[in-house]
Order: C-alpha cells, then structure tokens, then sequence
C-alpha cells in the first residue's frame, strides 16, 4: 500500500552526512571468477567495476558508528549533543538479537541519547527519514536524531547460486544522515512508501529462525546463506510491480516537494543493473548529470542515496536550492522516494 507524507510543522533539515567504505575491493575479474559469469557482462550489465569488501574490523555497528563520526565532525557536534540515535544497520550484524542503536550510541559515547533500531532492507534509510521527521516535529525536545547502520549482506551471498545473481554487486560500508529539529536547510519535504506482502516470504536465510532454528547439519550449507525460494513468482510479481512502484514513489516524493518528477534536479537512486538506472532517468527526462551510478561502489543496501548524494555534492551535481529525491528498493519487498531541499 502506498503511504505519501509531506512536511508540516516545524522544519526538520539534514545537518550533515556521512559514510565509510573499507580498504579492501572486489574487481569485476575477481567477482567473474567467483561467479563463472564474464567480465564484460559484470562490468556492462551488472554495472560492476569494483565493490567494497570488509576488512577483519569492518562489522555493520562498528561501520554505521565510523560513518556517523564523519557526520558529527562535518555538523562540528560532540556525540553527546544527539538526542536520539535510530539504527538504519542491517539485522546481520555483530551479534543476533543485539540492538543495533545501542551498540552505535556505545561507540560514540553519545550518553544522553536514546535508540532504537529500524528495519525495512535496502529502503531503511528512506523509511529512516519518514519516522525522524514525525518523531521530532511531535516532541520539542528532541532536537538532533542521528541515523546510522552499516551492512555486509554480501556475506550472505554464494556466488555460484544463480538464483541470487541480483545481489552479487552486494558490497559493505556504513551511512549516517544528522537530522536537526527547526534547522531551515536541506529540509525535508516529504516521502512515500509502499511495501507488498505478496513478496514476505521470497528472499531469506533459510536456517536461523523459529521456523528452521540453525544445527550442525546447516552448517556451511546453502541454508545459512541467502536465497531466493520461488524464482518464477518473484521474477513475475517484479515484472507486473517493481518498476511501477519505484516510479510511483518516485513521482510522489516530487509531489510532496511541489514539483513533477520531470523537475527533480538530482536523483540519488540504488544501485542497480546498468540498463534499469537509465531507464529510470531516460523516463524521467532525467540526464546522467543528473544522478550518480555506483559502479565502483556495488550496493551497500540503504545507504546508496546517501552514497549518491556525497558524490553528487562532490561533483557539483547538487546545488543550492536543487531538489533532491532519495530513492531505493529492498527485498521483502518495499520501494520509498524522500524529497530533500538541498540549500538554504
């Protein structure tokens, strides 16, 4: 079902962001070696050059609280000016069932915040943003909520099943957005999300849960990894729906800015296959210019936009006053846009 929101209230504007990505790299020649997949077709269709890989140290918590440390250093804010801290980390992370927030908010030594953790795959952040703003225009008190995760899904991923060749370009790295209360730049404007139930049970870790608790037997099995258990329906309800849907949230995100998605002055999107990123912006209207593709960062789940939009500030891509439009997809299956005004 779709949800739209727009900004009402007091102004709640984007402070500063920040991300980190580990040393290590997978090339395209490597993932094509691990995948038996060539490498032209690594690099022109999957749209791989290389991808991030994490080092010994690089665990989501850990990655989320790095990426959150360039955000306060570019705000010039202390960990202990944050009032609340929402996990936008992945639920793979350092250890089952810790809260990831808590874990972010030890890191830091951000002592006077409280947090909680959120979950919806690669669309996190984009939900992130929708729960802040309303969280922080409903309590005067709460004057800066910082959200920040990391992710290394691609853990999970057996590079000789090509039932998940979708999510081969999975990377690791960590993103983090500050958000301040009455703050009148970058502002946000609105968003919308849909989710679809159709999709719950399509993509999992087969073995872990209540349903099918890990054993000895799962043990380095495909069980434990990610997989995909009804290729065909999937592939069919994303033909009828996906790109639909991304559209629809895309547009109405726009919406919520005052402007048609024709307008959008910068798109910060996901990672996805090369041909489906500039049949987005082809149907928009929308110039290469005008987004960033991640070929040489792969997918780090939810944090692409903030991603894209570093790289589209670097290059000069967004300006002041320019309309910005995080979009992004996840499986399970949920598809969210967030408009932002970049600027004063």
């Amino acid at each position: 079902m779709l949800r739209r929101n727009m900004t009402t209230g007091v102004p709640i504007g984007i402070v500063s962001l920040g991300s980190y990505l580990p040393a290590p790299r997978m090339t395209a020649a490597q993932l094509a070696a691990a995948s038996g997949i060539g490498e032209s077709i690594i690099t022109d269709k999957f749209g791989i050059i290389e991808k991030p890989m994490p080092g010994p140290d690089d665990h989501p918590c850990a990655m989320g609280a790095r990426a959150a440390e360039v955000a306060l250093a570019r705000a010039g804010m202390a960990a202990t000016d944050l009032d609340v801290i929402i996990s936008i980390s992945e639920e793979y992370k350092e250890h089952p069932l810790q809260v990831s927030g808590i874990k972010i908010q030890q890191l830091l030594g951000a002592r006077n915040a409280w947090a909680v953790d959120i979950a919806q795959r690669c669309c996190t952040t984009i939900a992130g943003l929708t729960l802040a703003r309303g969280l922080m225009q409903s309590d005067p008190n709460i004057r800066n909520v910082l959200l920040a995760g990391g992710y290394r899904n691609g853990d999970l991923i057996d590079y000789k099943n090509p039932r998940v060749s979708f999510m081969y370009s999975l990377a690791a790295g960590g993103g983090a957005l500050l958000l301040r209360r009455g703050l009148n730049r970058n502002v946000l404007l609105g968003g919308a999300h849909i989710s679809d139930g159709d999709f719950a049970d399509d993509v999992n870790v087969t073995a872990g849960g209540t349903v099918h608790p890990v054993n000895a037997e799962d043990l380095g099995t495909g069980r434990m990894m990610l997989d995909v258990h009804d290729v065909e329906g999937m592939k069919g309800r994303l033909a009828e729906r996906s790109h639909a849907n991304f559209m629809r949230v895309i547009r109405n995100a726009a919406a919520a800015a005052g402007v048609s998605a024709e307008r959008i002055d910068y798109l910060a999107i996901l990672h996805m296959k090369r041909s489906a990123h500039h049949a987005v912006l082809d149907e928009l209207g929308l110039s290469p210019a005008q987004s960033h593709y991640l070929e040489r960062v792969g997918h780090v789940g939810q944090f692409d936009p903030i991603l894209s939009i570093e790289a589209g500030l670097a290059n000069g891509a967004i300006g002041n006053g320019a309309t910005v439009v995080m979009a992004s997809a996840g499986v399970s299956y949920a598809w969210g846009a967030y408009a932002v005004r970049w600027g004063g």
